[in-house]
């Protein structure tokens, strides 16, 4: 007799083993990491209701963007020969997985203790069996089926099952997952690349050359794109627009303002021949087209180049240096707000001289704010001092040597914000 038991024991086991095996192999060949993650899920909801006989079944993972705080049910299935609505999993169900990581399991949900919050109208199920999905000692979600169609009750052999599908279906979830995300971000990478060469394409592809004066100008973005911009702009023979501006925010949002802000102004610098005039109306139109939350700084010159002269309005831009040989810097401070904050505004219009050997350098404030490690900006007096060290040499040089002494300050520091700043030197006569 003794004999016969453990046989029929060991048959028994025998037979779980088998069916625990015909249930992984059944998931192994259904599912695939590369498959969508809402596939693979369907798939291991199928399997259980299928195994498990039972009558729903959901997963849920934990919301990465939540800070792993709060699940987000992704898949919940009903066998369609079970006309009910599906189950909302309570938040108590949540809770008590983020606290315990173990397997829940009642036959008797009105009677347990754990769901007495649970009014009657409030569910329809009598019996539930919940399991973690654990990734190295690390919750991401759980599994759990809902009343067994024979009425029968969750026995210790379904919650090994469920177990051991959860165990395995975890980690192919969460690389499916990592594999979404992977493609996301090359996506996005890909995208993002084909927006910083449009947005190079925006900017001037040559620097205009002039007999008697230097240019040089750059544009370094801190991400792939930003939301500086510089741009030049013939208005005759002998007069050169030019122009630098500064867009809030950074990246993607930033870039599509610039490109907004650079239509505007050469459509408006080739309608009005005045700076003030040109800055009124590129401020009503970038006022008109956006949020009220966007704006930028904007300065605006007209180099003329038979009488030495360059007229300018300053839409709140950090003021422009003007280096004159033996002198203190001239600032070429602001003459109207920002672009963007009201829809009617003046510009004020002035004048300076541009003497042999002057140098005017226009910049953006990243720039002047720049960063080491240690959070000790480059500074507006460190720029005049390096300009004026450098005053006697080429223009693009005195940008190279700018930039040079940024980099040296930054060291091993991030670039916090776009970097543009132009050269204009007018040359010694001969």
């Amino acid at each position: 007799m003794l004999n016969l038991e453990k046989l029929t024991t060991e048959n028994r086991q025998l037979q779980l083993a088998v069916n625990e095996l015909k249930v992984l192999n059944d998931i192994a060949t259904t599912i695939s990491s590369i498959q969508p993650v809402e596939e693979i899920i369907d798939q291991i909801v199928v399997q259980c209701i299928k195994h498990l006989g039972v009558e729903e079944g959901a997963v849920s993972l934990l919301e990465h963007e939540a800070g792993g705080k709060e699940f987000h049910t992704m898949i919940r299935r009903q066998d369609s020969a079970i006309d009910k609505v599906p189950y909302k999993l309570d938040n108590h169900l949540t809770g008590w997985m983020i606290k315990h990581k173990s397997a829940l399991m009642s036959n008797n949900i009105r009677k347990d203790e754990r769901f007495n919050f649970l009014s009657d109208v409030s569910y329809l199920f009598h019996s539930l069996l919940c399991v973690p999905l654990m990734i190295k000692g690390t919750l991401i979600g759980y599994l759990v089926v809902f009343n067994k169609k024979n009425k029968e009750p969750f026995s210790s052999e379904d919650r090994r099952l469920l177990s051991i599908i959860a165990s395995q279906s975890a980690q192919v979830i969460e690389n499916a997952r990592l594999y979404e995300e992977e493609k996301a971000l090359i996506s996005l990478k890909e995208e993002m690349r084909m927006a910083r060469e449009i947005q190079l394409n925006l900017l001037p592809d040559q620097i205009p050359k002039i007999s008697g004066y230097q240019i040089s100008a750059t544009n370094i973005p801190a991400k792939s794109v930003g939301g500086d911009y510089y741009d030049f702009l013939s208005l005759s023979r002998n007069r050169l627009g030019f122009c630098i501006g500064d867009i809030t925010g950074k990246g993607m949002p930033a870039a599509m303002l610039m490109a907004n802000l650079q239509a505007t102004f050469r459509s408006q610098g080739l309608i009005y021949e005045d700076c003030s005039t040109c800055m009124q109306g590129t401020n009503k139109m970038l006022y008109r087209s956006t949020e009220s939350t966007k704006f930028a700084t904007f300065f605006y010159g007209i180099l003329d180049v038979e009488k030495s002269t360059i007229c300018f309005a300053n839409g709140g831009h950090d003021a422009p240096l003007l280096f004159h040989e033996d002198e203190n810097p001239q600032h070429l401070k602001a003459t109207g707000l920002l672009l963007g904050v009201m829809a009617e505004t003046d510009y004020s219009e002035q004048m300076i001289s541009l003497e042999p050997n002057d140098i005017l350098v226009l910049f953006t404030d990243g720039i002047t704010e720049a960063m080491n490690q240690q959070g000790d900006l480059f500074g507006l007096d460190r720029l005049i001092e390096i300009v004026t060290l450098n005053r006697n040499r080429s223009a693009q040089k005195i940008l190279d040597s700018i930039l040079q002494d940024i980099r040296k300050h930054a060291k091993d520091a991030s670039q916090s914000d776009d970097i543009t700043v132009m050269i204009v030197k007018r040359e010694a006569e001969s």
